[in-house]
């Protein structure tokens, strides 16, 4: 996460507002043998954001890695986009990336196989609904056998939230009008993933330092 003070002001609540509305991560464990474990998972944080249930396919070698509590890190990217220092306005600038992004860091463990269903329906329904007003897909569309065999590839688990670390990197150590030229261009002409939901973001109230 950036250091710097000036991005990392977000209210806990905030971060994890945002975590859940992605929903998707890069989950990561330390791997004793060798590099750092790393898995791309969707994930429901429980609603007082202390707990987080994800699932992992059985064959993955952080399934097998994960004994007891486990130190983990959770990473959750928002929108992202190169700034030009053409943008701001002004003289003397540098190239920089402006980004979104927050990490849920906890213990990992392993969660018994029997809470594997109720583990897929919590978080099937949660994306789902959010798919209105198509009607909600649930497993029972699925045939018993199908569903039975598709528990036996997959494990539960659970994440238990002991920090929360938010960096919403928006051009906070700017004056407002030089980033708000920036977010302008950034809109139009951005590079990167939701360069518009970025600059977005960047002409926002909560992208004022006063604001936070």
């Amino acid at each position: 996460m950036h250091p710097n003070p000036a991005f990392r002001g977000t209210e806990i609540e905030h971060n994890l507002e945002f975590a859940k509305e992605r929903g998707f991560g890069s989950l990561s464990i330390s791997d004793p043998d060798g590099p750092p474990l790393m898995s791309h998972v969707p994930f429901l944080i429980a609603e007082d954001g202390k707990t987080v249930d994800l699932h992992l396919v059985r064959s993955n070698p952080m399934a097998r890695a994960v004994r007891g509590a486990t130190p983990a890190r959770l990473a959750v990217t928002g929108p992202d986009s190169y700034v030009s220092p053409d943008w701001y306005g002004v003289q003397d600038q540098v190239p920089t990336w402006n980004y979104v992004a927050v990490h849920l860091v906890g213990d990992l463990h392993p969660l018994p196989t029997e809470d594997l269903p109720n583990v897929l329906d919590h978080l099937s329904a949660h994306f789902e609904t959010r798919l209105e007003p198509k009607k909600p897909w649930t497993r029972d569309k699925m045939s018993g056998d199908s569903f039975e065999r598709m528990l036996r590839m997959i494990v539960p688990f659970r994440m238990t939230v002991q920090d929360v670390q938010g960096t919403w990197k928006l051009g906070q150590n700017k004056p407002a009008a030089v980033r708000q030229s920036a977010a302008a261009q950034m809109a139009a002409y951005g590079i990167g993933s939701e360069s518009r939901e970025l600059a977005a973001l960047m002409q926002s109230p909560f992208a004022d330092p006063e604001t936070e």
